[in-house]
């Protein structure tokens, strides 16, 4: 199937293998599409956590419900949302690296991580810790739990600042995904 969104001129396409799509399920897969296509909407360079959280919590139910009900997932895509037109535009731009540290290809866990280019060191290492749970779990493709559990516990990225905004405890929530399945 042939991308339709259309491309913006000097900006190169987001990176992404078809090695990738095979470490992961089918709805995070569907994640990660949804998120570049919301990179290239957006005008940036690269994926970054709050476009993976913004897919996120848009097509994946079992994330939403590891809010633990209530309306926190709607006032996360409310900020979320408004990243285009206000909230997020000081964003545009620039390379969010949360201190994290790039996912570089060659590191231990190059299997398992998508290539840098293309998403911003912060998203990278935090689908480098999607997989990494997923592997402590006995299973070969990460999932959406897995993803904002990485995602919530990166207090530097990009996505719990929009979570904190938000009014959700970034650090409750990853814990609570970590002891709902019982592993780190």
């Amino acid at each position: 199937m042939q991308n339709r969104t259309p491309r913006i001129p000097q900006q190169p396409a987001p990176n992404h293998r078809a090695e990738t799509d095979a470490m992961l399920t089918a709805e995070l897969a569907a994640v990660v599409t949804g998120a570049r296509r919301r990179a290239l909407r957006d005008g940036d360079r690269q994926i970054d956590t709050a476009h993976l959280l913004h897919s996120l919590i848009e097509s994946d139910r079992e994330v939403r419900t590891a809010f633990g009900g209530g309306p926190q997932p709607a006032r996360v895509l409310g900020y979320l949302v408004q990243r285009s037109i206000g909230y997020g535009l000081r964003w545009q731009g620039s390379v969010e690296n949360s201190g994290t540290g790039a996912v570089v290809k060659g590191a231990p866990d190059a299997e398992a991580v998508v290539e840098a280019e293309g998403w911003s060191p912060a998203a990278a290492s935090a689908m480098a810790g999607a997989h990494r749970r997923a592997r402590l779990r006995g299973q070969d493709r990460a999932g959406g739990l897995d993803l904002l559990a990485a995602l919530a516990a990166d207090p530097e990225c990009r996505a719990v600042e929009v979570l904190e905004r938000a009014g959700v405890d970034a650090a409750l929530l990853a814990d609570r995904i970590v002891e709902a399945s019982g592993r780190e």
